[in-house]
């Protein structure tokens, strides 16, 4: 099991090896989380691989958008991957994670290149983070003054400013 199974053997002794993987499109993934996700190694060969399961499995990554997978010739395989850009923090419950425009959390809060977004607390504030980013870009000079957005009863925006003091904006 070492070297793969057995048809995965012969197709490598036959040519059908992976010679390469061409991935495009990444920003935040790197080729060893879409390798390893994929279960692409060196005992593979691209004439038994399952290309559409390979797409169903990188599908899984919370970064990844969109993906597809091509087997080219001479043995080449090739994944376009689309990101999710990470667009805000989402706290709720304790956790703080990144999410996307789409209000999918893409990345738990590790990496301090991400604390410089905007902060959304509260249940389903993710789903609505359009609004708040939108609430935002409205506020104008106030936004640097503006430490949090906090999602109240599912259905208005609290601000949370750095000084302490809470606005609480109107439903619509």
């Amino acid at each position: 099991a070492a070297r793969g199974t057995l048809p995965d053997i012969f197709a490598r002794a036959i040519g059908f090896g992976i010679k390469s993987v061409t991935i495009v499109g990444t920003r935040d993934l790197t080729e060893k989380e879409i390798l390893d996700t994929a279960g692409i190694g060196p005992t593979k060969s691209l004439l038994f691989l399952d290309v559409a399961r390979l797409r169903e499995r990188l599908q899984t990554l919370p970064l990844v958008r969109q993906v597809s997978v091509s087997t080219l010739y001479p043995p080449r395989l090739f994944i376009d991957v689309q990101e999710r850009k990470p667009i805000a923090l989402w706290t709720k419950d304790g956790q703080v994670k990144v999410i996307a425009g789409d209000g999918m959390p893409i990345d738990k809060l590790d990496n301090p290149r991400f604390l410089s977004l905007a902060l959304a607390v509260g249940d389903g504030a993710n789903a609505h983070i359009g609004e708040y980013l939108a609430l935002l870009d409205a506020a104008g000079d106030l936004r640097s003054r503006i430490a949090a957005g906090i999602f109240v009863a599912k259905r208005r925006w609290t601000w949370k400013m750095k000084n302490g003091v809470e606005v609480a904006l109107p439903q619509k």
